[in-house]
C-alpha cells in the first residue's frame, strides 16, 4: 500500500490535517505533505473533498503474508466494561494463537479504559494495544475505523476477530473495506489449517441449511466477526499482566462527521440484552395475538429471565425487534431456554439450539422444536404457561 497526494488538486485546506489521528500530515506551501508517521489508515482520503489524496493498494495476490503475525481481538466496551463477546473471543483466540505459535493481543479503543488491560491479560491477552482519547469515549464509526485501520496497518496481525454485534458488524466491514482485507461475517466456528496457517472460518449459509467454511488465501489480515455466545470464555488467571502498548492519537471533533447528542437508556426494563441472559422465555405465533405476550413476560419475570421472540412475531409487529432470537436476530446460549408456541423454523433453531437446557411447549407433536428440546410439553400453551408460572411462584415464594 502507498499513499499519494495529487498536487494539482490539493489546495492546502487542512481538512486532512484535522482528520489524521496519527499526526502524519503537514501543510507546506498550500500542499498536504505526508510524513513517516503515516499508518495508511485512510482518514485523510475520506476527509478530502477534492479527491486530492488516494491510497494505492497492492494486488491481493501480491500481498506478502509473511509480514503478518499474531492473533488480535478487537475489544467492545461499554460503560467501562468489556463485553462478554470480547472475553469469549479471547478464549478462542488463545486456542488459535497456540496453534499458530504466535501471541494473542487485544486492541482496546476508548477513553479512560486503561483498567481494562489487566482484565484482557487475565483472560489470555499477552499484549494490549491501548488507544485513549475523549473523542473515542462512545463508539462512532468514523474515528474508530480510522484508529483501528492505523493500528492494523502498523502492527500487521494475521488474524483479527471482532464480535458480531451491532457495533462489531459496523466496524469490521468498514475496516475490511478500508484496508482491502477479507472478512467473513457471523462465524460460528473458527480453526487453523495447520498445513497452510489459514484461518478456517465457518458460518451458516442459505438460511442455515448448510455450513460454509471460508479461507482467505491472499489478503491480510484474515478478519472474522463471531456471534456472541458461541465461544466459551477461558477461565481467568488472576494476576496475569499483559504488555501494554499505548498508541497516542490526535482527534478533532470538527473533523468527525457524527456527534452523539444524548444517550437514552430504557428505564422500564423492556430493552434486554438477550445475549447476556442466563434464562430466556420466548414466544411465537402460537400466542395468536400480541396481548398474549403478557404470559411470556410474567413467566420470564418469575424466573428472572429475559423475553425472546420468533421472527414471525417481530415481523407481525407484536414485539420490538431487539427481542428476536434466530439467525436474523440474536444468537443466544442461555442456561435455560423456554420456547412457547414456536414451531422451530431452521432460522430460529440456528439462534438458540446451543442453549444448555431447552424446554418446548407446543400443541403440535411433530413441531421441529421438539427435535432439539431437552424437555417437550405437548399441550395448549394458554393452559401450560399459566400453570407453570403459578407453580414457580409457589415454589420460589
Amino acid at each position: 500500500m502507498a499513499i499519494h497526494v495529487i498536487a494539482q488538486k490539493c489546495g492546502g485546506c487542512s481538512l486532512c490535517l484535522a482528520a489524521c489521528p496519527y499526526g502524519a500530515i503537514a501543510i507546506v506551501d498550500k500542499l498536504a505533505v505526508i510524513n513517516e508517521n503515516c499508518t495508511l489508515c485512510g482518514a485523510c482520503v475520506t476527509a478530502c473533498k477534492f479527491g486530492a489524496i488516494w491510497i494505492e493498494f497492492v494486488r491481493k495476490e501480491d500481498v506478502d503474508t509473511s509480514q503478518y503475525r499474531g492473533v488480535w481481538v478487537v475489544a467492545e466496551q461499554h460503560d467501562g466494561q468489556l463485553g462478554n463477546v470480547s472475553l469469549e473471543l479471547l478464549g478462542k483466540g488463545q486456542e488459535l494463537a497456540q496453534k499458530l505459535g504466535v501471541e494473542l493481543a487485544m486492541a482496546i479503543v476508548g477513553h479512560e479504559v486503561a483498567h481494562l488491560a489487566p482484565v484482557a491479560g487475565a483472560h489470555g491477552a499477552r499484549k494490549v494495544y491501548l488507544v485513549q482519547h475523549p473523542s473515542l469515549a462512545q463508539y462512532r464509526t468514523g474515528p474508530y475505523t480510522d484508529v483501528m485501520c492505523g493500528l492494523i496497518n502498523t502492527y500487521k496481525p494475521e488474524v483479527v476477530l471482532i464480535g458480531a454485534t451491532n457495533q462489531g458488524r459496523d466496524l469490521a466491514s468498514r475496516i475490511a473495506a478500508r484496508i482491502g482485507a477479507g472478512l467473513t461475517a457471523d462465524c460460528t466456528g473458527l480453526d487453523i489449517d495447520l498445513d497452510t496457517r489459514l484461518l478456517r472460518q465457518t458460518r451458516p449459509a442459505f438460511g442455515g441449511n448448510i455450513m460454509a467454511t471460508i479461507l482467505c488465501r491472499n489478503a491480510r489480515p484474515q478478519m472474522a466477526t463471531v456471534r456472541p455466545r458461541v465461544m466459551k470464555k477461558a477461565e481467568p488467571v488472576p494476576g496475569a499482566r499483559p504488555e501494554v502498548i499505548e498508541v497516542p492519537v490526535t482527534l478533532e471533533e470538527k473533523s468527525i462527521a457524527t456527534r452523539i447528542v444524548e444517550v437514552i437508556k430504557s428505564t422500564d426494563g423492556s430493552v434486554v440484552n438477550l445475549q447476556e441472559a442466563d434464562i430466556i422465555v420466548s414466544g411465537g405465533r402460537g400466542l395468536k395475538q400480541p396481548e398474549n405476550f403478557a404470559l411470556i413476560r410474567e413467566l420470564a419475570q418469575v424466573l428472572g429471565g429475559a423475553v425472546g421472540a420468533s421472527r414471525a412475531t417481530v415481523d407481525a409487529g407484536w414485539i420490538p425487534a431487539y427481542h428476536q432470537v434466530g439467525q436474523t436476530g440474536k444468537t443466544v446460549q442461555p442456561k435455560l431456554y423456554i420456547a412457547c408456541g414456536i414451531s422451530g423454523a431452521v432460522q430460529h433453531l440456528a439462534g438458540m439450539q446451543g442453549s444448555d437446557i431447552i424446554v418446548a411447549i407446543n400443541n403440535d407433536p411433530s413441531a421441529p422444536i421438539f427435535q432439539v428440546a431437552t424437555y417437550g410439553i405437548v399441550g395448549d400453551l394458554f393452559a401450560v404457561v399459566p400453570a407453570l408460572t403459578k407453580a414457580l411462584k409457589q415454589e420460589l415464594a
